[in-house]
């Protein structure tokens, strides 16, 4: 019976403790209202305390609403915006970077020692490790002119790769001014410094272009671009062909840079030019072999190194014909 007697009590006095007010809610919060209402009990009222109690429930409730109103924007205000500032700060950045360049060009390339750098003999320019990397590229398409080849670009399998993907459609624009569609390409973005200025690559003490790919048996045309600033000459660029073979293995291609052959808008020049290689802006893959379907390329690293084994120095001939200034 005193068991009974004590649950009856405790029932009673569980459906005497007010649940928290719903206003209050935002303040506490729900599962704090919820752990009150299933947890706590109200002990019994003593005439002694009851003024220290209500004075105690009136400061907490006063402290959540002061805190509640420091988080709390005033819909009327509007966020500080200063153009000045973000100048300054911009032109601090620049100026930082600058110092950078000029340190690290004392100490050597990329702020590495010289002779660590005349001594390499292979370096990794581009790999795909991140969403970072495929940032440095741009896909594009013949959509650009009015076709209906797509391309996309996205990480491969566990980040450590880019695939390049799409489909091709040799479908001329109805347009009445283009005459032959069905291209995708990927270049590489011009990397830039200080103040927007564009930087090159020196690769002159290496001979060879070094990939690993993974393609579907497509031909790809591989094109490097030089810095230069020349208007007429924003079209000219040194190209050669990549075979893919297909199948689930990767893929080593070595290109040697004394095959590549100089072509503007496309069509392949009748006097040839030796590729500069201490001023490389870009270099970029273009899909273009007019069958249509969908197509893969995936890119583990692009790099450079020196094969010694390769001691051409131009792969095509020149003669006075062909291109005179070069036997004035």
């Amino acid at each position: 019976m005193a068991l009974v007697h004590k649950l009856l009590n405790g029932t009673c006095i569980l459906r005497k403790c007010p649940k928290p007010s719903v206003a209050l809610y935002p303040f506490l919060g729900t599962r704090f209202a919820d752990y009150c209402s299933s947890s706590l009990q109200k002990p019994a009222a003593v005439p002694g305390k009851a003024s220290s109690q209500r004075k105690t429930e009136g400061d907490l409730q006063g402290h959540h609403q002061r805190d509640v109103a420091l988080d709390i924007t005033c819909p009327e205000e509007k966020p500080e915006v200063s153009f000045d500032k973000a100048i300054k700060d911009e032109l601090k950045n620049h100026f930082w970077r600058l110092k950078d360049d000029i340190v690290n060009r004392w100490i050597g390339p990329e702020g590495r020692p010289l002779h660590e750098v005349l001594l390499e003999q292979a370096r990794v320019v581009w790999k795909f490790r991140g969403k970072e990397d495929l940032d440095k590229w741009i896909v594009t398409s013949d959509k650009t002119i009015g076709g209906r080849s797509e391309a996309f670009l996205k990480m491969g399998k566990n980040n450590q790769s880019a695939l390049l993907y799409g489909t091709l459609s040799s479908d001329t624009p109805q347009d009445g001014e283009s005459s032959r569609s069905g291209y995708c390409a990927m270049i590489s973005r011009i990397p830039r410094g200080p103040f927007e200025r564009k930087r090159s690559y020196d690769w002159s003490q290496f001979n060879t272009l070094y990939l690993r790919v993974r393609g579907d048996g497509r031909p790809w045309m591989v094109n490097i671009r030089e810095d230069t600033d020349i208007i007429q000459r924003k079209n000219q660029i040194y190209s050669y062909f990549m075979f893919t073979r297909g199948g689930p293995y990767w893929q080593d291609v070595k290109i040697p840079f004394s095959k590549f052959f100089f072509s503007n808008q496309g069509r392949i020049r009748d006097a040839q030019y030796q590729l500069l290689l201490d001023k490389i802006s870009s270099i970029g893959f273009t899909l273009a072999d007019k069958v249509d379907g969908p197509f893969f390329l995936e890119i583990d690293f692009i790099g450079v190194f020196t094969d010694p084994a390769h001691t051409e120095e131009f792969a095509y001939e020149n003669s006075p014909e062909l291109n005179p200034r070069l036997f004035k």
